[in-house]
């Protein structure tokens, strides 16, 4: 097994390489003048197991094309089999039509990749489950829902106090799942989005007066939704209110909103690299899932059940 790093994430791609006590491959990952991206992979990889780790965060378009590139000199160098370890999938949220003329970039990007010769994909969290759909090889989903009841866990004391709350309607079945895990109720913020990038919280649904909220989404962009959603359910007597997120984008003006919010605390993963103004940030908490990939990985190596990790 051979795992490779790509630039868009190199502390999670040593975190995991440390869990599985397996160096991370040398490899030169690097740009020509005019910004042309060139791989060159400096150990011997024919008939290995190789994993690529590159989320597609930003700069989105260019870690796509480092990782196309990459997967082109495995393929090229004889790798048994290539897996594409992608933390964070980018363009999942363009998984549909949301009107005339206009493209389904998530399914473009699956085809992008299978026809660059990838063989597999891991990714953690997907925007919405059936672009698993989108890919005509095997794609091992993961959830960060493990590593979240565990840190819930840790710092709530009383469960049947805590109510889930899912900021909009679209994450119900996914704040659900979270909420049954750890035997609290749940309740539903309905919004209005107007336009793209901006929310408009209407009302709650479900009593959260004197309850210790916790808002569950998969990604925070420019987290005018979660601030949103926090001042709502304050609004309407909620103790506390934090939130945990597995995808933390944040841009923009996301961290200083966050930062002058309501919310007690963000937690989120490292799926996407951790910036200095996210650690600097005083709301904002970063627990990692790099022991999470590192036993997928080795499952699937090893050609063991991934989807027992969840039982």
């Amino acid at each position: 097994m051979k795992i490779l790093a790509c630039n868009s994430n190199p502390e999670l791609a040593q975190a995991v390489s440390d869990y599985l006590e397996c160096p991370l491959t040398e490899a030169s990952v690097r740009r020509f003048a005019d910004n042309e991206i060139f791989v060159e992979i400096h150990e011997n990889v024919r008939g290995e197991d190789v994993f690529i780790l590159q989320s597609t965060s930003y700069p989105a378009n260019d870690h796509i094309m480092e990782l196309l590139i990459c997967i082109d000199a495995l393929k090229r160098a004889s790798a048994r089999r290539i897996t594409a370890v992608m933390p964070y999938f980018g363009y999942a949220r363009q998984d549909r039509k949301p009107g005339p003329r206009t493209p389904i970039s998530a399914k473009l990007v699956a085809n992008i990749l299978t026809s660059a010769g990838v063989d597999r994909i891991l990714t953690i969290d997907l925007h919405a489950g059936q672009i698993q759909g989108f890919f005509d090889i095997p794609l091992d989903h993961l959830f960060a829902r493990p590593v979240i009841v565990n840190d819930i866990k840790e710092h709530y004391s009383d469960p049947s106090n805590i109510m889930i709350v899912s900021p909009d309607v679209g994450g119900v079945v996914r704040a659900r799942s979270l909420a049954t895990k750890i035997g609290s109720q749940l309740a539903i913020v309905d919004k209005r989005r107007d336009q793209p990038g901006e929310s408009e919280v209407m009302h709650v649904i479900g009593d959260v007066s004197g309850r210790e909220c916790i808002l569950f989404d998969d990604i925070a962009d420019s987290a005018g939704t979660l601030c949103n959603a926090a001042a709502a359910l304050k609004d309407k007597g909620a103790v506390s209110v934090s939130a945990y997120i597995t995808h933390g984008v944040l841009s923009g003006k996301a961290i200083e909103r966050v930062e002058n919010s309501v919310l007690d605390s963000l937690v989120i993963t490292d799926t996407i690299a951790v910036t200095d103004a996210v650690k600097a940030a005083k709301r904002i908490r970063v627990m990692s899932v790099a022991p999470l990939l590192g036993e997928a990985i080795l499952r699937i190596s090893q050609e063991t059940s991934v989807s027992s990790l969840f039982d």
